[in-house]
């Protein structure tokens, strides 16, 4: 299904950007700190979020989307994440449910649930990785069980990311036998207080405790036929369609909280001084600064760049978009660490909030396929035979390890 975007001029793009940042900053920023260290999940903030129309970026306008287009999709995440990256991160996979639900839903489905999405009235999950199919997975193995008009879906899955908060899940489940692969795998949409639907203890995580993370366990819960997303078989290729977005949003989310570590950084540097001048007169500071900034803009490049390809739906939008994941959360990861070193012992104080941002961007080299997955995915398409299809396999296009 083909949808159109809005496409925004200059003006209309920084008005867009300006009033992102003014939310980040009244309700991400001031309360990063707390959430992190209390693990509190910013409902009302998201709700707030909702209203300025950040819980369908690129949904329709049709039932209370923006639809906008992903060049301007990343720059929001970017400024989003400067506030906080874990809610940002939550906020790009919450986008995403609205997006598939608005992308292959029917009319009735889309009704129902795109817009308490866009309004945030409702957050989105998505359930695809289990504790036995991470990058591998094409290999799930919950079911979806055909019961007279029904279906009865059993198993678990884990690193959940929103679980036990969402109204609505976005299940990939196995319809076929278990030896049909991706072929054998169908999408549901399962309500959050689903009968037989229960959630895992919150998991003990280095970063993003500002969402809570943990299990969806199904234990035969029975939803109707018209709760399946797309058609029976259809679930892994819905799957693999959202890869591309999400690719991109989590290098968004990368770069905007590097972003934050640097600035924080520069302000040090001027203010600290250290054998009788400040840190920002010695010439290896400022040999570290610029090449923080350099790599920096060189990922904020490629990301833009694998934006524009699935605007422009480029034949080779998967292996940019790939190529800017890995790089830009490699790259955003180095430079909030050296942020850290660069504040000696007080980057590793919680006062500081630099340790927080580390451990923030860390999980971002692994989820949305692992920075080793999408070397696989840029390494086979340059090597693909001239004029064969694009590869696109379930063994090197997995999808989400955390979400």
């Amino acid at each position: 299904m083909s949808i159109t975007t809005v496409t925004t001029t200059a003006e209309e793009r920084e008005a867009i950007l300006g009033a992102v940042r003014e939310f980040a900053e009244a309700e991400l920023t001031p309360f990063a700190a707390e959430r992190d260290e209390k693990h509190i999940f910013p409902r009302e903030s998201l709700h707030r979020a909702g209203e300025l129309g950040l819980g369908g970026i690129y949904v329709r306008e049709e039932f209370g989307g923006t639809g906008l287009g992903r060049v301007d999709t990343v720059a929001i995440f970017e400024e989003l994440a400067k506030g906080d990256t874990a809610v940002a991160a939550y906020i790009s996979i919450h986008n995403m449910v609205a997006w598939m639900i608005d992308t292959y839903g029917t009319e009735e489905q889309r009704a129902q649930w795109v817009p308490p999405l866009t309004a945030m009235e409702a957050f989105g999950g998505y359930c695809l990785t289990e504790p036995g199919a991470g990058s591998d997975a094409a290999n799930i193995a919950t079911s979806a069980a055909r019961d007279g008009d029904d279906y009865l879906l059993t198993g678990v899955k884990q690193f959940i990311s929103g679980a036990g908060e969402a109204g609505v899940y976005v299940v990939m489940a196995r319809t076929g036998s278990a030896s049909s692969g991706a072929k054998g795998i169908s999408a549901f949409l399962v309500p959050g207080d689903a009968e037989g639907l229960s959630f895992g203890a919150p998991e003990k995580k280095m970063g993003w405790h500002a969402q809570p993370t943990r299990q969806v366990i199904f234990d035969g819960v029975r939803v109707p036929a018209s709760a399946r997303l797309g058609g029976e078989g259809e679930g892994f290729a819905i799957a693999m369609s959202a890869l591309n977005g999400g690719r991109l949003n989590i290098a968004a989310c990368s770069i905007g909280g590097a972003q934050w570590a640097l600035d924080r950084a520069v302000q040090y540097v001027h203010e600290r001084v250290a054998f009788g001048e400040p840190l920002a007169e010695k010439q290896s500071i400022l040999f570290t600064i610029a090449d923080m900034r350099t790599d920096l803009q060189a990922a904020r490049l490629m990301m833009r760049d694998g934006a524009q390809a699935v605007d422009d739906k480029a034949p080779d939008a998967t292996m940019r978009c790939a190529m800017a994941k890995r790089f830009a959360t490699d790259a955003a990861f180095d430079v909030a660490n050296r942020a850290l070193q660069l504040h000696g012992g007080y980057g590793y104080l919680q006062d500081y909030g630099i340790e927080r941002v580390v451990r923030d961007l860390r999980v971002h080299q692994i989820l949305e396929g692992t920075n080793e997955i999408m070397r696989l995915i840029v390494g086979r398409e340059i090597l693909r035979p001239a004029g064969s299809a694009s590869l696109q396999r379930s063994g090197e296009n997995p999808m989400r390890s955390a979400s």
